[in-house]
């Protein structure tokens, strides 16, 4: 963009120069096909600075919605991870009181005060908690994937460019 705004700057410098030598011409009395040819350069030069301009606005607009796209996208998925990483915390913690408590039922049934078809129903409990959570693991790779495949696929299309 620097490079843009400097090229427009040296344009603008040379305008002012053609605009005044073509002033001076005409005011000292050189040929009018000169004045003409000065004055077609002059309004050529102007034309093209006028293009330049057109460009720079153009390129910068598409920089700043380019780069809102990507700011939306980003605070998306932020929110998505945020959202998966809660409930992974969730289920964490679910199963770790889910285990404590068929461990304090498998101490009840050792000291013969349990009840087996209640050890049995805390463990199918249990498995299916791990099930989940497994199935949340999952989730969170399978996320991951989605994530990263495109920046893979835009490093192997950029690689082949280079070749």
């Amino acid at each position: 963009m620097t490079d843009i705004t400097a090229l427009e700057q040296r344009l603008t410098a040379a305008l002012d120069r053609i605009s005044a030598g073509a002033s001076a011409l005409h005011q000292s009395g050189g040929s009018s096909a000169e004045t003409e040819a000065l004055q077609a350069a002059l309004d050529d030069e102007k034309t093209a600075n006028a293009q330049l301009e057109e460009r720079v606005r153009v390129l910068s607009q598409r920089q700043s919605e380019a780069s809102e796209e990507a700011l939306a996208a980003a605070a998306a998925a932020e929110a998505r991870v945020a959202e998966l990483d809660l409930e992974l915390q969730r289920i964490r913690k679910s199963n770790d009181q889910l285990r404590q408590s068929n461990q304090a039922l498998r101490e009840a049934n050792e000291a013969g005060v349990g009840e087996p078809h209640l050890i049995n129903k805390a463990m199918l409990a249990e498995l299916e908690a791990l099930r989940a959570a497994r199935a949340a693991d999952v989730a969170e790779a399978s996320h991951i994937i989605d994530a990263l495949t495109p920046l893979v696929q835009g490093a192997g299309e950029g690689e082949t460019d280079h070749a």
